[in-house]
């Protein structure tokens, strides 16, 4: 009875529900001119003299050094900041990272920062306290209105609000540039003790910066991108006044660790002291537009999508995939069959269920498992957690949207290969040729395999079977790995959850 209530009240609550003001006044605004001399330019002169290809990149698969990264060109920035998330957090992380924003606005750097609206939590009083810089501007991608219950607006507005800005770039004085799978928050950067999101990023510079901040600005000047005070409203001094005082020290005190240990980060000692060389390489910036989020799906506004099929066709012999999130439909199992009956081997990692953090895609993965394994796909499923040398456990989460291409291409970016990632959303990634970063990653991640990883295989009655040499023992399950009888309860309910959605 008290659903039906609950129903009946929402209900009676949606005709009050709103809308943001798309028409709201905002000035456009772009990248600095790629050839105004800043440090970090002369910095890219003078690698480019030394090396034969027009971009340098270096792989991030440790989340202290991706932070430390950001946190050195944040830095060194002199005239523009760029950063582009799905989503940021309050926390560590977040507060880290808004602060070294900050600070490079205190000496005069223009910083934009466009963040998707549904999933971040750096909440909007403390955006305002960073916006409220004139030297900052924050924009909001497809945001809900903050009048009302924001439940009920995203409910009433689904249409247009269950469309969603996937993109993560961040670019400096339009030179250097951060492409992956990353967001804001602690899990990204290992600083979550209890456990570790895998995830990878690269560090580009070159020419390929210029081409990420062209994406930026097509999407930072897009009449769904709000500025923070159209959907916030405006912020007088005393608010602010009283926005200082509730920033708590504890939050700060945290902030300031999680930057202490990331720039004493063993990358930051190498690249400081010249030793860590880039990798000299070419590459492609692959880019669904923003008009992807406001059209009927439709296969002409799946960019990233079709140029990586191609990609993908034009292969010869090893496809590695690594997603978090698969679910390949009864076209993708096709496709993944086609490629391995004309000859290419095809490795897949994905989560298992007990290290998957979204139940329902795992729910509708599993669909199509068996149809993946006798498609001659060679299926892995990362464990959900490993044995320390103490005996201890760690958890573990795959987040790294990747692909090792042949022995020469590598795709790293924000695109999932599931419905949502591929239909609905926006994404973006980097196809970068070089065959000498392409081996630095493809041997340890095939070692990892056999480390982390469960072999996913059909025993002689077609039954799923899990394979794993775990310390020093094989060990073969029969249901998913590692597993409570409540998750598995939990994916077979949820896989009422439409797939499209997922």
């Amino acid at each position: 009875m008290r659903r039906i209530q609950a129903l009946v009240v929402a209900l009676a609550l949606l005709p009050a529900c709103s809308t943001p003001n798309f028409d709201h006044p905002r000035e456009p605004s772009f990248a600095l001119d790629p050839s105004v001399d800043t440090q970090t330019k002369r910095g890219v002169d003078a690698w480019r003299a030394k090396n034969p290809g027009p971009c340098g990149f270096y792989p991030l698969t440790d989340g202290t050094d991706a932070l430390a990264v950001r946190l050195r060109l944040i830095e060194a920035a002199e005239r523009t900041i760029d950063a582009q998330y799905f989503l940021m957090k309050s926390d560590s992380a977040g507060y880290v990272f808004a602060g070294a924003l900050h600070a490079a606005a205190e000496r005069g750097v223009r910083v934009r920062l466009l963040l998707d609206d549904i999933f971040t939590t750096f909440g909007d009083h403390e955006m305002a306290l960073l916006d409220a810089h004139p030297n900052v501007e924050i924009r909001l991608f497809n945001p809900i209105s903050r009048r009302g219950v924001g439940v009920l607006n995203f409910v009433h507005d689904f249409r247009r609000a269950n469309r969603r800005m996937h993109n993560k770039s961040f670019i400096v004085d339009n030179q250097a540039a951060v492409v992956g799978g990353r967001n804001i928050a602690d899990e990204y950067f290992d600083l979550r003790p209890e456990g570790e999101f895998l995830d990878f990023d690269v560090l580009a510079i070159g020419s390929i910066a210029s081409e990420v901040s062209g994406q930026f600005d097509v999407f930072w000047n897009h009449h769904r991108s709000l500025p923070l005070e159209a959907v916030y409203g405006k912020t007088s001094e005393a608010q602010l006044e009283r926005l200082r005082a509730w920033v708590g020290t504890d939050k700060i005190d945290a902030a300031k660790r999680a930057y202490d240990a990331a720039i004493r980060s063993s990358l930051m000692r190498s690249f400081d002291d010249a030793s860590h060389p880039l990798y000299s390489a070419t590459a492609t910036l692959m880019t669904d537009r923003p008009d992807k989020l406001v059209n009927d799906i439709a296969a002409e506004h799946m960019v990233l999508v079709g140029e990586l099929t191609e990609v993908l066709e034009e292969s010869t012999s090893e496809i590695i995939v690594i997603s978090p999130y698969f679910v390949p439909g009864d076209v993708g199992v096709a496709f993944w069959r086609r490629l391995v009956e004309e000859g290419r081997r095809v490795i897949v990692l994905t989560n298992s269920l007990a290290a998957n953090n979204h139940t329902a895609v795992h729910s509708a993965y599993r669909r199509y498992r068996k149809d993946l394994v006798r498609a001659g796909v060679e299926l892995y499923e990362i464990r959900a957690y490993v044995e320390g040398s103490g005996g201890e456990r760690k958890a573990l989460t795959l987040h790294t949207k990747s692909m090792i291409i042949d022995s020469n291409k590598l795709f790293v970016g924000s695109l999932n290969l599931d419905p949502r990632s591929i239909e609905i959303n926006s994404e973006m990634g980097l196809v970068i040729g070089s065959e000498e970063l392409v081996a630095r990653l493809r041997e340890p991640l095939l070692v990892g395999l056999q480390e982390f990883a469960y072999r996913v295989t059909l025993d002689e009655k077609g039954r799923t079977r899990w394979s794993a040499r775990i310390g020093d023992e094989d060990v073969v399950e029969t249901s998913e790995p590692q597993a409570s009888n409540w998750l598995l309860f939990s994916a077979w309910f949820q896989a009422i959850a439409p797939e499209r959605m997922l």
